[in-house]
């Protein structure tokens, strides 16, 4: 099924190429189109859209605002508060921009300017800057604010023994104080992490994207571990490396959600829960029941959501609303199951996540070959739901957003 839909995705690139209503080549659902608002934002990562329509977006290099015409095209980037953010979380929330970097969120409040005149308010400080260091950020309906923090690495091992495989500690400093999401007051300042918050999930490696479904819950999506194949060949085979999935989790806040991270991995292919081989596992053995999180959809590796939204519009058709769309940036190329570089959408009924689906492809190029970072043309990296319902996508490669509409033509 993937082949032919990659094959069905060349097919309509390159038939599609001088198609003047869709410049950017871009492979959409029927009814839909995509133009592009901006180009060439240096080291662009994630987006938010404010209520008259115009974009803000996260850099490397701080935040960026973005006046948008009629014609909803991007007028000259305009960098401010460069101490702001680093190009992890944004999200505009009851009036102001909320931006982290490794170790802080901070809040500005915006006003009739396109670039807020206030000075950056620090919500919270003292999250670690060590191993995985993107803090993703969101909030829910009753005044909190949600900030994930990734764990100290891939795996969580000892020494390394010449001639011994690798060994897991217990317990594990790697989801000590980090790994894992907190709650905090999204209008406190000065919150330190983790004493003034409240732990809602262990168990987390890395984590670039993360929404509130409201009525719901909290959804967060984590990227597994890799490199297991490598570590212990003699126990797990290529293939079975290439089944260990990304895995989205509903997080209840009714009781802390425990994501398995260093201790076990979810199998794609079973569907089941296995125990990591450094912890005694043999690509065989599950952990004891109820004690880790069974996802609500998982992904294949290497597909590195690095957004989550969910779509709370109503311009697009009735299946959309209430799904979440997420932005793949794409892992690594010649990965058995390299996918990503694109947007999938995975729909909802009644509260259950179904199957997920590619809604937008063609940013890396023709062919799968090009689902490499070194050749993908773009990489979509952010995403955001603006004020009519548009869909809009961020690249990482060469700062380009995308804004995908529906027509129903």
């Amino acid at each position: 099924m993937r082949a032919n839909l990659l094959l069905g995705a060349a097919l309509l690139l390159m038939a599609g190429a001088a198609n003047a209503a869709e410049p950017d080549n871009l492979i959409l659902p029927s009814g839909f189109h995509a133009t592009v608002v901006a180009d060439g934002i240096k080291g662009l990562r994630h987006l938010a859209a404010t209520p008259s329509g115009d974009l803000y977006a996260s850099t490397r290099d701080g935040l960026v605002a973005l006046k948008l015409d009629k014609d909803h095209k991007a007028g000259e980037p305009q960098l401010f508060n460069k101490d702001a953010g680093s190009g992890t979380g944004i999200k505009l929330y009851h009036g102001a921009l909320y931006a982290s970097s490794a170790a802080a969120v901070y809040r500005i409040k915006l006003d009739k300017n396109l670039v807020p005149t206030a000075a950056p308010e620090k919500i919270l400080d003292g999250m670690p800057t060590t191993g995985f260091n993107n803090r993703v950020i969101t909030f829910d309906n009753a005044g909190n604010l949600y900030v994930g923090v990734g764990g100290s690495g891939n795996t969580c091992t000892g020494p390394a023994v010449k001639g011994q495989p690798p060994v897991g500690l217990t317990p594990c400093p790697g989801i000590q104080d980090r790994g894992g999401i907190w709650k905090f007051k999204a209008d406190r300042l000065n919150q330190k992490f983790p004493a003034d918050g409240v732990a809602v999930a262990t168990g987390l490696r890395d984590m670039d994207a993360m929404d509130f479904r409201p009525g719901d819950g909290l959804y967060a999506v984590m990227h597994n571990r890799n490199g297991t194949h490598a570590q212990f060949p003699n126990v797990v085979s290529a293939d079975d490396d290439d089944a260990i999935a990304e895995e989205m989790d509903r997080i209840s806040g009714k009781a802390v959600v425990n994501m398995g991270w260093p201790f076990t991995y979810w199998d794609g292919k079973q569907k089941i829960r296995l125990m990591a081989p450094e912890y005694g596992g043999n690509d065989k053995t599950q952990p004891p029941a109820g004690l880790y999180a069974t996802p609500a959809a998982d992904f294949y590796p290497s597909h590195a959501p690095l957004d989550l939204m969910f779509y709370r519009a109503t311009q697009f058709p009735a299946k959309y609303r209430g799904g979440a769309f997420l932005v793949d940036h794409g892992g690594n190329g010649g990965h058995v199951a390299a996918g990503g570089y694109d947007v999938e959408f995975v729909p909802f009924d009644h509260g259950k996540a179904g199957t997920p689906e590619v809604f937008a492809d063609g940013f890396a190029g023709v062919g799968q070959e090009a689902r490499n970072p070194a050749k993908a043309i773009y990489r979509p990296v952010g995403g955001t739901v603006g004020a009519d319902g548009s869909l809009y996508i961020a690249d990482s490669q060469k700062g380009r957003i995308w804004r995908i509409s529906y027509s129903g033509k």
